[in-house]
């Protein structure tokens, strides 16, 4: 047999406050490979400290310990948990199962972190369970063991990659009588079969199963002797195949993170949806918020679309509510005709309007009737819902017909009456109804009566002020800048008429203007709704501190196994962001809910969810997730194995 374990002048001392407790004081201990060492003591003699350095859970403040020739002190953490990983088994006394996996399960970790493929690993935990009698309780979980049982499960765990020393913390401390029988026989076993087997214990009768016997006293061995009645025959072992040196690849690791944090979760459900509810709301809000500010903005833009695309209105006066307007009679039908034959201009049409009455039977009312062009209805992007427009012959006959808008047709006539045709009287002038305009999305629930006749027939029978008009209306030739329009119909106006006595509305100004305050909204209520996003990330950061908290033990037997600081960090992180994605699912299902209860875009709460909004919504989640998730992620981390385990 040769040297595996080396001490000398080992000491290990812990402060607590101001007074100074020497655990280890000065050992010096060699054990060959192959060995059954039994280390007794009572409680508080230091044997429990010496086997969490043997087994590299913990450090020495000075000496020197070795393993199979490496001197410890000078291993990164990394390869210390390859160490562990590698050439130790660990059984606990309290058999440190995990609870929400099966006997396979827990059997199968430390492959997990030696990069084992899962049907490879799956095969040598079902064997090793089948050899310790537990076949058929592979998919058992520890709840549903014996203690004899769980501690068998242990063993399968401390054997799963090779296991070359195991070390046996009162293996049979929490046993009846009979399992711990079992248990001292497979020990046996597994040492007649080549393992070294380190048992620390305060009873004499286990230590006396072994080989050999180190009895330790005050932090210093006192006594090491040879057992004679012991078994000492062993067998070479071979290094198991389950195990590697090689180091996972980064996408297993997370692949494995993400499957044992999926298991973490559902292990607790109603702590995870509520951990969630934060991010399923702020998710939810972002979404809303945008989708409804962006409905908002959409039909806002139709109904100024509505009052015509690219339009320009000319009107007497220096602005609305100038007094003098009504005294300015500049503007004229041939003003139009000049415009029309712009290359920037589309289409033109001279308006002249007034308020007066109709009457039709016995129904009279207050409407607002226009004198307008055939191209009035194509400026201003008024839709027909039945019969016709008037033509260019109807406005150079001055022919009495009159088109009215939809709430008109409603009030002058019965459901169900077809007004076309009907003739109608404006003050004491006929007029013969030729169509009827489709509603429009901008006038909704309007309560504007109006009616539109040819102008000519307007400034002839009406309205009294000859020839001149309230306003020109024009639509600019498409990829024309409406700025550039505005300047020249403002040199063309003002060289007709000598001067400028007239007014221009661009209709692209309350466009650009709604588009900028909206855009300023937008931002701001978003900004609101990421508060909720960000409330939800430190709720998240705050469970999951809680649950490192919880889950100290199952860190620390993570570590016992292997697990480098990278995989406890990977583990903690990708849990708070599966919180975060699975919340942002949920919170993408209740805005998308939210926007089906409220209605169309057509509604009068009208939400447009577009791909960018969700895309931007997830990311952020996920971005939650992996900010609030670092802190929780980092503590666990940072433990050290041997106070993950001791930690109550």
């Amino acid at each position: 047999m040769t040297a595996l374990i080396e001490l000398k002048n080992v000491t290990r001392f812990h402060r607590l406050g101001d007074e100074t407790i020497v655990a280890l004081n000065s050992v010096d201990l060699t054990i060959n490979s192959g060995e059954m060492v039994a280390i007794i003591g009572a409680s508080g003699s230091g044997k429990s400290t010496l086997m969490n350095i043997l087994g590299c859970l913990d450090q020495p403040n000075s000496g020197s310990y070795r393993v199979d020739g490496q001197e410890t002190a000078k291993l990164s953490l990394d390869k210390l948990a390859s160490l562990r990983r590698e050439h130790f088994g660990f059984i606990f006394q309290r058999y440190h199962l995990m609870a929400d996996l099966s006997a396979a399960g827990n059997v199968e970790i430390p492959a997990i972190y030696a990069g084992i493929d899962p049907a490879v690993r799956r095969e040598r935990s079902h064997a090793l369970l089948g050899k310790l009698g537990l076949g058929d309780r592979i998919q058992n979980r520890p709840s549903q063991l014996s203690g004899g049982q769980q501690q068998r499960v242990s063993i399968a765990r401390a054997l799963m990659n090779g296991g070359h020393v195991i070390l046996a913390d009162e293996p049979t401390g929490a046993l009846d009588s009979k399992s711990g029988e079992t248990v001292l026989r497979i020990l046996r076993e597994l040492h007649r079969d080549g393992h070294t087997v380190i048992i620390v214990t305060h009873d004499a009768k286990i230590a006396e199963h072994a080989d050999r016997i180190i009895e330790i006293f005050d932090g210093r061995i006192i006594a090491d002797k040879r057992n004679a009645g012991a078994d000492t025959s062993t067998t070479d072992i071979k290094k198991s195949g389950a195990s590697t040196n090689a180091a996972p690849s980064l996408w297993y690791r997370v692949k494995e993170a993400v499957a044992m944090a999926y298991r973490a979760l559902t292990a607790h459900p109603i702590r995870t949806l509520l951990t969630m509810l934060g991010i399923i709301i702020g998710v939810a809000a972002v979404v809303v918020v945008v989708g409804l500010g962006e409905g908002s903005k959409q039909k806002v833009l139709n109904q100024v679309n509505d009052l015509g695309a690219s339009t320009i209105g000319v009107y007497p006066g220096s602005d609305w509510g100038d007094e003098r307007a009504s005294r300015i009679r500049t503007l004229l039908p041939e003003d139009a005709d000049a415009l029309s034959a712009q290359p920037y201009v589309d289409s033109v049409s001279p308006v002249i309007s007034t308020s007066t009455t109709v009457r039709m039977d016995n129904v009279l009312l207050n409407t607002e009737v226009n004198g307008v062009g055939e191209s009035y209805f194509q400026v201003n992007n008024l839709k027909l819902g039945r019969g016709r427009f008037f033509d260019n012959r109807d406005i150079e006959s001055r022919l009495q017909v009159a088109l009215i808008d939809d709430n008109t047709k409603r009030r002058l006539f019965r459901e169900g009456v077809d007004p076309i045709g009907k003739v109608i009287m404006v003050q004491k002038l006929p007029l013969v109804i030729t169509g009827v305009l489709a509603p429009r999305r901008s006038s909704d629930g309007s309560r504007s009566l109006q009616i539109y006749i040819p102008y000519t027939a307007m400034l002839s029978r009406l309205s009294g002020q000859a020839s001149s008009l309230t306003g020109l209306t024009i639509r600019v030739s498409d990829r024309i800048d409406t700025r550039f329009a505005e300047g020249a119909i403002v040199n063309l106006l003002t060289r007709r008429h000598g001067l400028k006595d007239f007014f221009i509305f661009n209709s692209d100004q309350l466009r650009k203007t709604f588009e900028n305050t909206s855009r300023s909204m937008s931002m701001l209520i978003t900004s609101v709704a990421a508060i909720a996003l960000v409330v939800g990330g430190i709720g998240v950061m705050n469970i999951m501190l809680v649950t490192v908290t919880e889950r100290i033990k199952e860190i620390g037997l993570r570590m016992a196994v292997g697990a480098r600081r990278m995989d406890i960090m990977l583990q903690f992180q990708l849990e708070a962001v599966v919180i975060c994605i699975v919340g942002a699912v949920f919170g993408l299902c209740l805005a998308l809910a939210i926007g089906a209860a409220m209605g169309s875009a057509e509604g009068d709460y009208p939400m447009i969810f577009t791909s960018a909004s969700i895309i931007v919504a997830t990311a952020s989640a996920i971005a939650v997730g992996l900010v609030f998730g670092y802190l929780p992620a980092r503590s666990a981390a940072q433990l050290t194995p041997v106070d993950a385990l001791t930690r109550e």
